[in-house]
């Protein structure tokens, strides 16, 4: 075989080989092999804290209460005036023991340590002269004044006032005219009134010259 014709034989091969892969390259991929295991990359865990991108560590739960702020506080209630009625025994001049058990309360509440003034109206019943009743019912008042003067209070922030038999709260006798010994007792009394304290007067505003 001349050297002629082995070149047109390689060169015919040659071009039948380049048109071969030419066609390959044109036709779509096929499906992979069915013994080929494909390649799963693991996924990340990201559900719980313990798995998460910066390391094993708990995750802090912040509370949304801040320890830099404090409570408001309940306000205090509003003081009032104070009134007490302390019931007399018949022909009595002075409290009894409850009634002065009463007076002690009275001076262990708040309010009357705020220093307001104190008014003491003293009662009678209807029994005897209106004269007599009246001077009774003095005698009732001035005795829980002194007694709250005994115990500390100043003298100056009392005031006495003798009614008598003038302001009944119950009636002293019964329709039918007779005696009525309960609306007596509930008669003979000493009614106390504690205010409170004035309140300071607002300055004035500085007038503009």
């Amino acid at each position: 075989m001349t050297t002629k014709r082995l070149n047109e034989r390689a060169a015919q091969s040659l071009a039948a080989m380049t048109l071969a892969l030419g066609i390959a390259a044109c036709q779509p991929a096929g499906p992979a092999p069915a013994n080929d295991t494909a390649q799963v990359e693991p996924v990340a865990n990201t559900a719980s804290p313990d798995n998460s991108a910066m390391g094993n560590e708990q995750v802090e739960t912040k509370s949304i209460i801040r320890a830099d702020i404090e409570p408001a506080p309940t306000p205090s209630p509003t003081p009032e005036p104070i009134d007490l009625t302390i019931a007399f025994p018949a022909k009595g001049a002075k409290p009894d023991d409850k009634g002065l058990a009463q007076i002690d309360a009275l001076i262990a509440e708040p309010v009357f340590g705020l220093g307001g003034a104190i008014t003491i109206w003293g009662h009678s019943d209807s029994h005897g002269s209106d004269a007599s009743n009246l001077i009774a019912s003095r005698r009732r008042a001035e005795a829980v004044r002194d007694y709250l003067v005994e115990k500390g209070t100043a003298a100056d922030r009392i005031t006495v006032i003798a009614m008598g038999e003038a302001n009944p709260v119950a009636p002293n006798r019964k329709p039918d005219g007779s005696d009525d010994p309960e609306g007596r007792d509930k008669n003979r009394r000493v009614e106390i009134k504690v205010d409170l304290p004035p309140k300071p007067a607002e300055p004035t505003p500085a007038t503009p010259s």
